[in-house]
Formats: C-alpha cells, sequence, structure tokens
C-alpha cells in the first residue's frame, strides 16, 4: 500500500465518521445522547468490519464490533435501506435492548463498497423497570421490547408499523422518535461523505484503502504485541454481587502472549447468572466486548493507532458456552456494563503483570449511570431522563496521578451540566463534586471518586442507578499503591431515617428524600512513602486529601498546611515498607480468597463443565451457602459439598 494515499484516506474517513457523530450529536432528543454521548457511528468495510470511528465523540467500546451476522440476517438490500435491531440475541450485535443499532449500505454501481452505522442508547425500551434495565431482571424478555434485524427504512420510506410497535411499549416514546430521527440523519450525512470518497479515491481505490485501513491496523497491534514479553500471565477479579445480596461473580483470564499473537482465555469464570449481568458474547473468538480492555492497553501502548477492526485480528477469546461472559437465551444481559467494566480491570490486570513498569493501577471500575422518573408539579406530566453518569477515579499511571472523577476507561460518559439537569427534570443538585480520601496511595495516586447528592420534589418518584458496583471489591493498586476506596449509595444520609443501599439499583423516593451516591477511586501506583511530602501537601491544600490521611497513608505530618519535615522524617521511619506483593487487593478480596482459593474456584470450574447450563447458577449458590469458612484443602472442600448436594438433589445426581 502507499502509506500516503492510506494516511489521507484515513483522515477522509475519520472526518466522515465524526461528521456523523456531529450531526446525531446536535440533533438527538435525549440527554443521554445529546449530553452524556452514550453513542456510536462507525464506517465499515463491505463485509461489516469497521474501518474507522470518529476519535472525539461517543462510547469508544466498538471499535472491533461485527456488523456481519446482523447485517446476514436481512434478504438483500437497495438504495434507501437503513436496517436496524436491538435484539442481543440476533447476530450478537446490539449487546443490551436499550441499544438500537443501524446500518446504511452505500452502493455504487450496484455493489456495496460500505456501510454508514452505529447506535444509540434509548433512555428506556419499556420493560419491568424505568429505563429498562436492572440487575434483578432475570431473563432478556423482561428488558424491554426486541427487534431482530429488519429493515427500518426500506427504499426511502419508513417502516411505520415497526415504529409504531417500539413506540406504544416504550415509556417516553417523544425521546425514542426524536433520536431515531437524528440517528437516521446522521446515516444521511455518512452517505454524503462516503459518496464523496468514492468520487475522490475512485470505487477500486476505495475497495483497496478501506481493506487497507483494517490491515493498517493489524499490523500495528503486531507490532504492540512484539513488545511485551511472551508467556502466560494469569488474573482474576471480582464483581461484587451475581444478583440481589448475592455472591461475588469471579472473572478468570488466562493471558498468552507468543511473539504478534494473544490469547485469552476464560476458562474458570462463573457461570451465567440469573441476573442480568451476562455478557452476550456468542462464542465469537474476537467479540467486542471481550476487547475492550485490550483496545485500551495497545492505545496506551501506541497513541497513534487506527482504531478499527483489525486491531482484533492478533487476538483469540476462549469462552466457554454457559458462563457469565457467554450465555445461553434467555438469559438476562441489560447490566453487561457492570460486568465488562471489571472485564477492562481484568484485562488491565493481566497486561500489568506482563510489563508492569508500563501500565497504571487498576481504574475505578464503576460508573453508575442515574436515570429519575419523577412528576413535574406544575405541569402533572412524567419525566424520564438520565441526570449524570457517575464515573470514577483513574489509576495510578506509571509517571502521574490517575485523573479525578473521569474512570479513564470510562472518561467518554461526559458529564451533564447541573443546570441543564434541573431544568429538564424536576429536582435539585445538593452537590456534585469530587470525593476526598477517595483515591488509592502511591508514588502516584489513585484518581478521586466523583459525588452526588440531589433531592425530588414528587412522590414515587423512582431512581435507577445501573452499573452500582465496587463497594465491596476495591480497585487494585500495583507496586505498592493502596486499592482505591469503594463506592457507596445511601438514602437520606446523616439522618435517622438513613438507609444504605449498597448496590441496589432500583430506589424509590419521596418528596425530600436525599440520595447520595459516589463512585470508587481509582487504584495508586508506587510506594505512597516515596511520594514527596510538598505533593501530599498540595493535596491537602486542594482538598483531595485530609491531614489525617496525609499521615497515616503517606507518612507526612502538617504543621498550619506546611509540612513539619522533623516529624515526618520520624513518622516514616516508623510505617512498614510495601509487602513487594504486585497487587494490592483490598482487605476484602483478600478475606474472601482465604476460603475460596485458587483451588477450590478450580475445582468448582471442573465441576460447573460437567452440568447442564440450567443446574450451574443454583450449584454455585448452594456451594457458597456450604463454603463459609476456610478449608485447610479448597478443592476437597468443594468435591465434598457437591456430593452432599448430589445426594440431596436427584434431579442434579441424574
Amino acid at each position: 500500500m502507499d502509506k500516503v494515499t492510506l494516511q489521507v484516506f484515513s483522515n477522509h474517513a475519520r472526518a466522515a465518521a465524526e461528521n456523523m457523530a456531529y450531526t446525531l450529536y446536535r440533533t438527538a432528543h435525549s440527554t443521554f445522547v445529546k449530553e452524556t454521548e452514550d453513542f456510536t457511528v462507525q464506517i465499515l468495510e463491505p463485509g461489516g468490519q469497521v474501518a474507522a470511528v470518529p476519535m472525539d465523540f461517543g462510547a469508544t467500546w466498538y471499535p472491533g464490533i461485527d456488523y456481519g451476522a446482523a447485517i446476514g440476517m436481512i434478504d438483500g438490500y437497495e438504495p434507501g435501506d437503513i436496517g436496524f435491531t436491538n435484539d442481543p440475541y440476533s447476530g450478537f450485535l446490539a449487546t443490551h435492548v436499550p441499544d438500537l443499532h443501524m446500518w446504511k449500505p452505500i452502493f455504487e454501481d450496484g455493489e456495496i463498497l460500505a456501510w454508514a452505522c452505529g447506535h444509540i442508547h434509548n433512555t428506556d425500551m419499556g420493560g419491568a423497570v424505568p429505563a429498562s434495565l436492572s440487575r434483578t431482571l432475570t431473563e432478556v424478555h423482561q428488558e424491554g421490547i426486541r427487534f431482530p434485524p429488519m429493515k427500518m427504512v426500506a427504499r426511502g420510506e419508513l417502516n411505520e408499523q415497526a415504529l409504531r410497535i417500539m413506540l406504544l411499549n416504550v415509556r417516553k416514546p417523544e425521546q425514542n422518535l426524536g433520536d431515531l430521527k437524528a440517528f437516521r440523519g446522521a446515516l444521511d450525512t455518512g452517505e454524503r461523505k462516503l459518496r464523496a470518497m468514492i468520487r475522490k479515491f475512485g470505487p477500486e481505490g476505495f475497495r483497496r484503502n478501506i481493506a487497507g485501513l483494517l490491515d493498517y491496523a493489524e499490523h500495528q497491534a503486531r507490532e504492540a504485541l512484539r513488545s511485551i514479553p511472551d508467556g502466560e500471565y494469569r488474573f482474576a477479579d471480582y464483581c461484587d454481587e451475581d444478583g440481589p445480596d448475592g455472591n461475588p461473580v469471579r472473572l478468570a483470564l488466562r493471558l498468552v502472549i507468543k511473539g504478534d499473537e494473544a490469547v485469552l482465555d476464560f476458562t474458570g469464570t462463573d457461570p451465567q447468572l440469573t441476573s442480568a449481568l451476562n455478557v452476550p458474547t456468542g462464542s465469537h473468538p474476537r467479540h467486542t466486548l471481550l476487547l475492550v480492555g485490550v483496545y485500551y492497553v495497545l492505545y496506551t501502548l501506541n497513541p497513534n493507532l487506527m482504531l478499527n477492526a483489525g486491531l482484533t485480528r492478533p487476538f483469540t477469546c476462549i469462552v466457554p458456552e454457559g458462563t457469565a461472559l457467554n450465555p445461553v437465551f434467555p438469559a438476562a444481559v441489560g447490566m453487561r456494563s457492570l460486568t465488562c467494566a471489571r472485564l477492562r480491570s481484568l484485562i488491565f490486570g493481566a497486561f500489568s503483570l506482563a510489563m508492569p513498569e508500563r501500565m497504571p493501577a487498576a481504574p475505578a471500575g464503576s460508573s453508575s449511570i442515574l436515570n429519575v422518573m419523577t412528576t413535574d408539579n406544575r405541569t402533572r406530566r412524567s419525566v424520564l431522563a438520565a441526570i449524570n453518569p457517575i464515573v470514577g477515579g483513574g489509576g495510578g499511571m506509571p509517571t502521574r496521578d490517575g485523573t479525578n472523577g473521569s474512570g479513564a476507561d470510562s472518561a467518554y460518559l461526559k458529564n451533564t451540566p447541573v443546570e441543564i439537569t434541573e431544568t429538564e427534570v424536576p429536582i435539585r443538585i445538593l452537590r456534585y463534586g469530587l470525593m476526598r480520601d477517595s483515591g488509592g496511595a502511591g508514588r502516584w495516586r489513585g484518581g478521586l471518586a466523583t459525588a452526588l447528592d440531589f433531592t425530588v420534589f414528587a412522590p414515587n418518584s423512582r431512581v435507577t442507578a445501573r452499573n452500582r458496583d465496587r463497594c465491596r471489591f476495591r480497585p487494585w493498586g500495583t507496586l505498592g499503591g493502596k486499592a482505591g476506596a469503594p463506592s457507596d449509595f445511601v438514602l437520606n444520609p446523616g439522618t435517622p431515617r438513613q438507609k444504605v443501599l449498597g448496590n441496589i439499583d432500583l430506589v424509590t423516593m419521596d418528596p425530600g428524600d436525599v440520595l447520595h451516591i459516589h463512585s470508587p477511586g481509582g487504584g495508586g501506583r508506587g510506594d505512597p512513602l516515596a511520594r514527596e511530602p510538598a505533593r501530599v501537601a498540595q493535596d491537602v491544600r486542594r482538598g483531595y486529601v485530609s491531614a489525617e490521611a496525609a499521615a497515616r497513608d503517606y507518612g507526612v505530618v502538617l504543621r498550619d498546611g506546611e509540612v513539619d519535615e522533623a516529624a515526618t522524617a520520624a513518622l516514616r521511619a516508623r510505617l512498614p515498607a510495601p509487602s513487594g506483593a504486585h497487587f494490592d487487593l483490598g482487605p476484602e478480596r483478600l478475606a474472601h480468597e482465604g476460603i475460596w482459593t485458587e483451588e477450590a474456584y478450580g475445582q468448582m470450574t471442573a465441576i460447573m463443565q460437567d452440568l447442564p447450563t440450567h443446574w450451574r447458577f443454583f450449584v454455585k449458590a448452594r456451594l457458597f451457602d456450604l463454603l463459609r469458612e476456610p478449608a485447610a484443602d479448597g478443592a476437597a472442600a468443594v468435591r465434598a459439598a457437591f456430593e452432599a448436594l448430589r445426594q440431596r438433589y436427584p434431579g442434579l445426581a441424574a
């Protein structure tokens, strides 16, 4: 390939994607699209693989998404057609029901040379709860109305019947309709830009260059892999609960790097859940949700990376069917973003073992999306809107502190200004800012958490806070750095009616009630005693760290805001040095793994592989009920507990 021509073509393709994104961003109706920017747009090559994405708009999960299966479920395309789907199990394109994907073919002389496509996250698609998503749901049928791949527009004519069915089943149809119209306009923009590219480069040049974008991204990914030491790296991480008041969800990874290829083996991950935390990947060896963490790692190693599906080619994922990362229909999947956040932390941890000098500590790994359904007392109309993503801090970096309140791997979720929120939703925000002492201590401190307090004015106001997690298992620190602070969710804090909600994600509020939420902080990196006392004092002046935490975590003594050099030297001499362990996992995880050791989990995995899918979650729950204390031989204890279950349940024995 002529690299100069390819770069020029790449710039044109990215500009086309940016124009599509800008059209959608400026014309969308719902706050979640026009402010939070939970949407994507892409340019696809003819087979449905992503060739170009915008860099400054929308979600960053999807540069490796594969539209091919969903595209193929529609028989025949003509100019002016637009396909759509939001069914997570139809081609495993839409990964939960609120995500409406649409794609438009770009023809030249009767041949499809490209596709303009993307998705919008609808605030509500019907279902059991406002905003459609809650971990309490147990099957995909409860998560809203689903459409398999079909034509939303045929030869320029809108499918009015499909649209009527959709709008009948959602809670705020005007939002869905407005966003859909904006989305259609964005696809039209993409078509115009792509036609201009075809004229500029010619049909054959367009074909050659759009394929070349994927080949070049593959080359860049392989170059990055060759810079990482060959080896096998194992890591595990946990979601707090597999359901309301449930047991932890363990995600396991064996990362094998050999030359310019890598295998990600997720064997050992917990069985699929009866809650909505499952991640629908359909056994696809390069499903984009499995590789989002990889995109972040590669981009960290090479900020000039071309973001497209070529990045996925050197990677192969092994994901056993019937697990939380590859569920079987009709498992609920609406909260897959919570599990995906932990999946990213899992991948970051494995790569941290492979190249500790180049990787940060864990980001917060929990981005709670708040939606409020309430009544406007003036108009008596119901209002449903997303009010803000509550994103945590980034992990401590190799050469700087973690980003405050921005979440590193969730930084694409934009905050909504308080003034806009209070204009569109009848609530009052009492506090919105950073949470002191939430970042993990380290030579490079973890980023601070975000905190939000608000009150409502109408009875029976319902709040959904999806992705609530990290109340229990903290974002880990590395190389002597400490784990970040956990998240919290409290109704009426500091009053006699205070109620700690933990990871509950559906709350009913009445007039005068106050809801407080804060995210986790990022993990710290490096020995906290190596942090310069002046830098700690500056953190105290800024309100990032309290004077008590400065002494406790950093050994820095302050007098009237200034460092007491002698007292600091004496205190630091008394404080213990780091243990030398690669990770600080936090006391909660250490206590859990004192009972559920690697050997115990390995035995449970072996048992699950021989069980029918519908028995697995039940057996896991019963095993956790039976194993509450450390055992000398964790694997033997699991085997004995399973034998007791076989005796108790004849269906299991059969």
